[in-house]
């Protein structure tokens, strides 16, 4: 894969966490802010993609697996959460 298209890869998601971390921090509701979180999480599974790929070492793709697993949890944890009455924070 050409080293450009690597370079552009790490900078949009880049661009997209820093953006990710302000929805977090500015969110003013806690959906919001596990929507955010989520995002986050996702990101940071296609940045470790993109260093598996460009290293040429495909053992951190096992990584990217468990942590969007675990992204996935907490997203279904959230849900339960807000499915069981909990506060919404509006």
């Amino acid at each position: 894969m050409p080293i450009w298209v690597i370079t552009v890869s790490y900078l949009l998601l880049c661009i997209a966490l820093i953006l990710g971390f302000v929805r977090l921090v500015k969110g003013p509701s806690l959906p919001d802010r596990v929507v955010a979180l989520e995002l986050i999480a996702s990101i940071t599974v296609g940045l470790i993609l993109i260093y598996a790929v460009q290293t040429g070492m495909p053992y951190f793709i096992d990584v990217a697996l468990v942590l969007a697993l675990t992204g996935f949890m907490a997203a279904v944890g959230f849900a339960r959460y807000l499915e069981r009455g909990g506060s919404r924070d509006e």
